[in-house]
């Protein structure tokens, strides 16, 4: 593929996509229609069929399949690659869920699993690079299991993008801003062992599920609101009967925090809980699985996206510090310039009735669409 022989104005990339408005609403109802819940192999394949044909149809090549620790992702690149374009194709939702709740479109807003995080991001993508003409020097990666922590997409994502000026995310927008800083994530697992006995007798075992309750209570109690430091106890077990004393609980925690200083102290502190109750014992498991994403790593990306929505006559773009984690803080650690929310403007994922805005899915991918082409016209970007 050959790059277009000169920019394309901005305002000719908006008004040429928003007349392909219906043509992105069918994409996005095609999508959404191709149920592709974390872990289901098969399901996620079909998905990344659609959105190869997609591919095909709009910008005129299919992109490859990478196998990596057991799961498929999609790569699609032209030329020698400078940009990388991040998206995912797995959802929270469960198969069957369209049965129930299927995609519909009311009052300007589209709705149906998945539409927000981040399917819509992906249409927006391939709607970008089709009206740039597939400018070479583009790299998309499309993977399967970033709702589970991006297993064995974060080898390869790191591996995709190193050595880039940019990496674009397609998540969706916080309102309708952008996300130029994240919290970073650690996830724990807290598994309790105490001594099993009969109900009758309690005293002559050692309760797991009580001291599970004990240390619910001090890990919640890690959390600092004046910093957004969060520490939240989240699924939890106990038990193997209703009248015996349970001798084994595990109950899991999801903390964020802004700073690495607040992720280092939960850190510490989860390693340091101690049990409450005699006869019972505590392993903590797991830790920092993303780090924060800095202002500084955006800052470049975030200001010359904000001088195009000008041209383009958008409304001022803002940038915010988004509390939940995404693959763009992968790039961002190796020290790729990252820009993330660039996907869809709507609301409630990973909630029945997720939304998003279709008038401004053509703005989006066209601001997309001249932040690429700046990208590639003016070169790298400082972060």
């Amino acid at each position: 593929m050959t790059p277009t022989p000169a920019a394309t104005p901005p305002h000719a990339l908006l008004g040429g996509l928003r007349d392909r408005q219906a043509e992105m609403l069918d994409c996005l109802e095609t999508l959404i229609n191709q149920e592709s819940p974390s872990g289901d192999r098969a399901l996620l394949g079909a998905a990344l069929d659609t959105v190869d044909v997609m591919l095909t149809r709009l910008v005129g090549s299919a992109g490859r399949r990478i196998e990596a620790a057991g799961a498929t992702h999609l790569l699609w690149e032209t030329g020698r690659p400078r940009v990388l374009l991040l998206c995912h194709v797995d959802t929270v939702w469960p198969q069957g869920t369209l049965a129930r709740w299927p995609f519909s479109v009311e009052g300007g807003r589209a709705t149906g699993p998945g539409v927000v995080d981040m399917k819509a991001g992906i249409v927006q993508a391939l709607f970008a690079l089709s009206a740039l003409g597939a400018p070479e020097g583009v790299r998309l990666l499309i993977t399967t299991d970033e709702e589970v922590g991006s297993p064995s997409s974060r080898a390869l994502i790191e591996e995709q993008a190193a050595g880039l000026e940019a990496a674009l995310v397609l998540e969706a927008a916080h309102d309708d801003a952008l996300k130029v800083a994240r919290k970073g994530t650690a996830q724990y697992t807290v598994r309790i062992n105490g001594r099993a006995w009969h109900a009758s007798e309690p005293a002559r075992g050692a309760n797991a599920t009580l001291e599970m309750a004990r240390q619910m209570l001090d890990v919640a109690g890690l959390a600092d609101p004046e910093l957004g430091t969060t520490a939240t106890p989240t699924l939890a077990s106990a038990g193997t009967t209703a009248n015996t004393v349970p001798a084994h609980a595990e109950f899991r925690v999801d903390s964020r925090a802004a700073s690495t200083a607040e992720l280092e102290r939960i850190e510490r502190a989860m390693r340091a809980l101690r049990p409450h109750l005699d006869g019972t014992e505590i392993t903590v498991l797991g830790g920092v699985d993303r780090a924060p994403m800095s202002r500084e790593i955006s800052r470049g990306l975030f200001e010359r996206a904000q001088a195009l929505a000008t041209t383009l006559d958008l409304p001022l773009l803002r940038g915010v510090l988004a509390p939940g984690g995404s693959d763009g803080q992968f790039t961002a650690a190796i020290g790729i310039p990252t820009l993330d929310g660039l996907g869809a403007v709507g609301g409630h994922a990973h909630a029945e009735g997720e939304w998003v805005e279709v008038a401004m899915m053509p703005e989006r991918a066209a601001l997309l669409a001249a932040l690429l082409q700046d990208i590639l016209e003016r070169g790298g970007v400082s972060g």
